[in-house]
């Protein structure tokens, strides 16, 4: 499986780097998250600059796609050029979108009438956009789930990871990255955010 995490100029770090690193836990199993941006270099919002692994085109290849956030992401979702650039398919990729990354998607048609998730600083943002916001930390509808929060990407990550490779290997990554005397309880809680949109999508399918 092949991830791209799309990561713009005043990238948040919680965001792209989180994600990733649990993604990455997939590696025995051929999978690779990569850093996947429009310059071959991105600052983030703290200043920490880090060179690209994909470019941006590499987004539509993607079997996955995460869109982070950042301090710029109204510009970009301003920029037609831009968003032009930005070419998705929910029909055969798994689209997620972090706190502001969620208004990219919106700018992107890729939202419509569904209700999503935001971050607070975002959420009039989007709100404008035309999509109604969840005080959640995570939905999913079909192939399309948006998260809000900075450590919301952990639910991207263990969503993605269920619907393309099971919920035990969701939980096996997650017990990794979790704080050492909280695993049980940490899985637990991740798994039990993304379980009902599993089930919701298991359940269409089978219909």
């Amino acid at each position: 499986m092949q991830i791209a995490v799309l990561t713009f100029d005043g990238f948040n770090e919680l965001d792209s780097f989180v994600a990733a690193a649990i993604l990455n836990r997939m590696r025995s199993r051929g999978w690779e998250a990569h850093i996947t941006s429009p310059t071959p270099h991105v600052t983030s919002m703290n200043g920490v600059t880090v060179e690209r692994q994909q470019p941006l085109d590499f987004a539509s290849k993607a079997d996955a796609v995460i869109v982070g956030s950042g301090v710029r992401t109204r510009e970009i979702a301003a920029d037609p050029l831009m968003l032009g650039r930005i070419r998705l398919d929910p029909a055969r990729q798994l689209i997620g979108a972090q706190c502001s990354g969620t208004l990219l998607l919106a700018k992107l048609g890729l939202i419509g009438n569904l209700l999503a998730c935001t971050d607070l600083t975002t959420k009039p943002w989007v709100i404008e956009a035309g999509v109604e916001v969840l005080d959640a930390p995570f939905v999913a509808h079909g192939n399309v789930a948006t998260a809000g929060g900075c450590l919301a990407s952990q639910y991207l990550a263990a969503w993605i990871i269920s619907r393309l490779a099971g919920i035990d290997a969701a939980a096996d990554a997650l017990h990794y990255v979790a704080p050492v005397g909280e695993k049980a309880l940490y899985v637990d809680r991740a798994i039990g955010v993304v379980r009902p949109f599993l089930m919701a999508e298991a359940a269409a399918g089978a219909a």
